[in-house]
């Protein structure tokens, strides 16, 4: 399996440090807000990732860290009057309800930072004893870029006109501070009640710490893979290598992997724009999270993604293809010892895709090579192959997550209906049958007759 290293700007055969297992660190939410499908384009991808790690045979520990300390959330918190807990919790249960409508796979760990202040002071004391770090005259903590003869490689972050010992108090900043940065913040009025001791004073732990702390406390000093969105290589995870390298003094992390940028119909997304949409927002207006998975994926990771409605509506389309194909090869069955060459074939374009960097275009260009083949074979009376195309499918569906339909949960008004339709068609009743099919169209069910019954699915 090959994946992009952004380290290094090129493609690398993925070998783990230990043998037979990955662990990977995920940057997840900051929860101040309900996440929008830009962060959940990213999501996807370290979904998708995952699953394939799975699939090619490797054990996965994955951390997803959720952010609960932070500029954001304290200020969120001061504005609704409640404590930093309170606050957070609401978009904690949101962001996992969310994850399970886009189908993402839960990883092995969450940890939140509020749980984990005394790892982040354990590490910020290592810096400090090691020379890297240094205590200001509010009694803030920084680390000295200037210590770090590598800091900014990660982002290619050119120094050369940088103000030695300058400083950077804010989580978030671009390219043109690159300056000294918060380890811990000595607490001010602002902060309220959100505060911890340590041995520098009261105050909270930087954004940038809190990671480092968390990942090496659930995968080691040093480990395979760490993922986020472009934005974050600088200064987020540039900050993560210098601190955590520093204080360790062995290499962090093996492979950087990063996905880049969601725009809406052409456009960055913001609210200004009226072009932000959270994935509440887009499922409020009936669609499904099979569909908007579908679109998230459906792009390379590395390239950007032009989310529009449009292409929710094609995904849908496409969607219903793959159903009304499976569903002829459940009718047809078969043992699927002997696979037909195009389902090999397909199968092979497929694995290749997916072992080239999560290639999902080209993935999905072979499960529809496979639909368009199948139905031709089916089309002239093909036997024998249905039972074991139906495998192929949820063996490809074991990495893309969206080729198998969710199961319909019938409303008892409806099942009602299906049944008194099911007796009129023993009776011969077809006056009868026909009007159900109509008040079930009306509820916006539509029914089709098989061999096996009544199939019923939601329009």
């Amino acid at each position: 399996m090959k994946i992009f290293n952004t380290m290094t700007r090129s493609l690398e055969e993925l070998v783990p440090l230990e043998q037979g297992h990955v662990r990977m660190y995920t940057c997840g939410p900051t929860v101040y807000n309900a996440a929008h499908i830009g962060n959940f384009r990213t999501y996807v991808f370290e979904d998708l990732l995952r699953r394939q790690i799975k699939r090619s045979g490797y054990g996965i520990t994955q951390v997803m860290n959720l952010t609960d300390v932070d500029d954001k959330t304290i200020r969120g918190a001061q504005e609704a009057g409640i404590s930093l807990d309170a606050y957070t919790k609401p978009f904690k249960d949101m962001f996992f309800t969310d994850m399970d409508q886009l189908g993402i796979e839960r990883a092995e760990h969450y940890p939140a930072a509020t749980d984990h202040i005394e790892e982040v002071i354990t590490l910020i004391e290592r810096l400090v004893e090691k020379g890297y770090a240094y205590q200001s005259e509010d009694g803030s903590v920084y680390f000295s870029i200037a210590k770090f003869a590598d800091y900014g490689r990660l982002g290619r972050i050119d120094l050369a006109g940088m103000r030695a010992g300058a400083r950077v108090a804010h989580d978030e900043y671009e390219k043109e501070n690159v300056a000294d940065f918060a380890l811990w913040k000595a607490w001010d009025a602002q902060d309220g009640p959100v505060k911890w001791d340590s041995p520098w004073g009261e105050g909270r732990p930087g954004w940038h710490i809190e990671c480092s702390a968390m990942s090496m406390r659930y995968l080691g000093e040093s480990f395979d893979i760490h993922t986020g969105g472009v934005d974050n290589i600088f200064p987020h995870h540039d900050d993560e290598i210098a601190q955590s390298e520093c204080a360790t003094g062995r290499s962090f992390v093996r492979y950087w992997m990063h996905s880049a940028h969601l725009i809406v119909n052409g456009k960055k997304m913001s609210k200004s724009a009226g072009n932000f949409y959270t994935l509440r927002e887009i499922l409020a207006k009936g669609y499904g999270g099979r569909e908007v998975r579908y679109v998230l994926l459906s792009a390379h990771y590395r390239q950007q993604l032009n989310f529009t409605f449009e292409a929710v509506d094609a995904a849908k389309a496409a969607l219903a293809r793959v159903d009304d194909f499976t569903e002829r090869l459940r009718l047809q069955g078969g043992d699927g010892e002997a696979l037909p060459s195009w389902a090999c074939e397909a199968k092979a374009a497929f694995d290749a895709a997916m072992n080239h960097d999560l290639n999902v275009p080209e993935a999905l260009a072979a499960v529809f090579a496979l639909v368009h083949a199948g139905n031709k074979a089916l089309d002239q009376g093909g036997t024998g192959f249905g039972a074991g195309v139906l495998d192929m499918i949820a063996d490809m569906d074991r990495v893309l997550g969206v080729l198998t339909k969710p199961a319909e949960v019938i409303p008892t008004e409806v099942q009602a209906l299906l049944d008194a339709r099911a007796a009129a068609r023993a009776e011969k009743d077809w006056a009868g049958s026909d009007r159900l099919r109509d008040e079930l169209a009306a509820l916006g069910w539509t029914v089709r007759d098989t061999p096996d019954g009544q199939k019923v699915a939601k329009r």
